[in-house]
C-alpha cells in the first residue's frame, strides 16, 4: 500500500530559488559574481511586486496614540501605503470603544486648510509617502538638549525643510516649525524611540520618514488613536539559507520573474527565449494576482464631502 508523505512544507531557500531560475534561462550559476547579481534582480523583483497592486500578506494593523495639539506622526520606515484607517476613542475599554472614520485627503486639500492647529477630533489625513531615509549632514547641536525640551538650536538649518524628522542619537524627534536656527514645536520620542538628553556638538541627521498629518490636531481628553492598516515592503533577499517573504503559493511566479530578469542581463541568452520567459513571468503573475486577492463581497459606502 503506497502511502502520501503527509508533509506540505515544501519551498525553496535562496540558493534552490536563483538555481532554478537559472536553469530556466538556460545558463549555470558558476561564480560568486552571478549569485550575488541574481539576488540584486530578486530584490528588484520584489519591488516591483509593490508597484503591481496589493500583496495581501504584506498587511498589517497598527496604532498611534493621538497626543493632543500634535499634528504629524511617523508610520514605520517600511510603509508603502496606508489601506484603510479610522479614529478610535477608548481604545482600552472595551464597553465604550468606537471607531469613527477619519477621510484620507490629498496634499493639496491638506495645504488649503486655513487654520491646521484648530483641535478637535480627527476628521482627516493626508498620508505623507516619504523614503523613509535618513541622511547625514554636517549639522549639531548648538547647546544642551534636555529629554523634555520642545524647543532645539542647531549650528544650521539650512538643509533642513521647515516640518519633518531629526535624529540624535537613537532618539527621532518630530518639529513642525523654524525659528532662525532654533526648531520649534519639537515632539520628543517618535517612531518607538525614548526622549533622552543630548549633549552640544551632536550629530543631527534628517530623517525621511512616512507619516500622517491629521486634522484637525487632537484635542485634550478625546482619547484618541489612529489605527491604520498598511502595506510594508518585502523583506529583501537573504544570504542563501533564507526563504524569501511571501506564499509559497507566489514561489512558482517569483522563479519566473527571477528568470526572465536573469535573462535580460546575459548576453548569451537569445532573444526569442527571453521573450518566451517574459510571457511566462507575466502568466504566473496573473495567475498568481488573481488568487492573491479578498474573497469578500466589496462593499460600497456613499459619501458626500462639502467645500
Amino acid at each position: 500500500m503506497a502511502y502520501t508523505t503527509g508533509s506540505s512544507t515544501f519551498n525553496l531557500d535562496l540558493n534552490d530559488l536563483i538555481e532554478e531560475a537559472y536553469e530556466r534561462a538556460g545558463v549555470e550559476v558558476r561564480t560568486g559574481y552571478e549569485f550575488r547579481t541574481a539576488r540584486r534582480s530578486l530584490n528588484l523583483l520584489t519591488i516591483e511586486w509593490a508597484n503591481r497592486g496589493i500583496n495581501l500578506w504584506t498587511i498589517q494593523e497598527g496604532q498611534i496614540v493621538l497626543t493632543t495639539g500634535q499634528l504629524i506622526y511617523p508610520l514605520p520606515a517600511d510603509t508603502i501605503d496606508l489601506l484603510d484607517h479610522v479614529i478610535r476613542q477608548n481604545n482600552s475599554t472595551a464597553s465604550t470603544q468606537s471607531d469613527i472614520n477619519i477621510t484620507r485627503i490629498s496634499e493639496s486639500t491638506y495645504s488649503t486648510i486655513p487654520n491646521k492647529l484648530t483641535q478637535g477630533r480627527p476628521i482627516q489625513v493626508w498620508v505623507n509617502r516619504q523614503t523613509a531615509q535618513t541622511n547625514a549632514t554636517s549639522v549639531t547641536l548648538s547647546s544642551t538638549v534636555t529629554s523634555t525640551a520642545t524647543s532645539i538650536t542647531l549650528s544650521d538649518v539650512s538643509s533642513l525643510t521647515t516640518t519633518g524628522f531629526v535624529k540624535i542619537d537613537s532618539e527621532t524627534i518630530s518639529y513642525t516649525n523654524i525659528v532662525d536656527n532654533t526648531l520649534t514645536n519639537c515632539w520628543r520620542g517618535q517612531n518607538g524611540t525614548t526622549a533622552t538628553t543630548h549633549a552640544t556638538g551632536a550629530s543631527v541627521y534628517i530623517q525621511n520618514l512616512p507619516c500622517v498629518n491629521v486634522w484637525p490636531s487632537p484635542d485634550a481628553g478625546g482619547n484618541y488613536t489612529f489605527v491604520y492598516w498598511r502595506l510594508r515592503r518585502l523583506q529583501d533577499a537573504g544570504n542563501g539559507v533564507n526563504v524569501e517573504d511571501i506564499p509559497f503559493r507566489l514561489v512558482p511566479c517569483m522563479v519566473a520573474g527571477m528568470a526572465f530578469y536573469i535573462a535580460m542581463k546575459r548576453t548569451d541568452v537569445a532573444p526569442d527565449r527571453v521573450a518566451m520567459l517574459k510571457d511566462e513571468y507575466e502568466q504566473q503573475w496573473l495567475l498568481a494576482s488573481q488568487e492573491d486577492r479578498e474573497k469578500a463581497a466589496d462593499r460600497f459606502v456613499p459619501r458626500q464631502l462639502f467645500y
